[in-house]
């Protein structure tokens, strides 16, 4: 069994690329686009981190020293050794693809589709990317602090759906 220190090191190793932090200890390492499922891969099969607890985005736009528009964030827990892992994937525009972790976590499917959804992160691989929360038809990102707070008047050219009163 290994320590979440040991984990973290043993990464380092394996891609040059990778940093960590810890904040109240929780461990979190970023890795880059280029290295992301190979870093996944690793901690699922070599290291048991057999579930993935969350998956989120966030927008950094003109937040304070922020370098990179998107973070990726991946929850990870090793169920057997009660580790858990935070993994972050930094993005900028135009390039918002990253590889989908859903062959290595199931539960990925519909996650990976609410960030595309909300954000427009898109998940090469992804088996059946598609909108989850919003029509189709719907062109925007709602999650975006570029997005406007009322919207942009979508809503109005959407069919209204009534219910049948029986």
């Amino acid at each position: 069994m290994s320590t979440l220190s040991e984990v973290v090191a043993a990464l380092k190793d394996r891609f040059a690329e990778v940093t960590d932090s810890e904040f109240r200890g929780q461990v979190r390492i970023v890795v880059s686009q280029s290295c992301c499922l190979d870093a996944m891969t690793c901690l699922k099969l070599e290291f048991g981190f057999d579930m993935l607890v969350d998956l989120t985005c966030v927008d950094y736009l003109n937040f304070r020293d922020a370098t990179d528009r998107f973070g990726l964030v991946y929850v990870l827990a090793n169920t057997d050794s009660n580790l858990q892992l935070t993994v972050r994937v930094m993005l900028n525009e135009p390039d918002l693809t990253v590889p989908s972790v859903t062959p290595l976590w199931e539960g990925a499917n519909w996650m990976e589709r609410e960030v595309w959804d909300m954000f427009g992160i898109r998940f090469e691989g992804h088996p059946d990317l598609r909108r989850i929360l919003l029509p189709e038809e719907f062109a925007a990102h709602p999650l975006r602090k570029d997005y406007p707070l009322q919207g942009r008047g979508e809503r109005h050219n959407f069919p209204v759906l009534t219910r049948d009163e029986a």
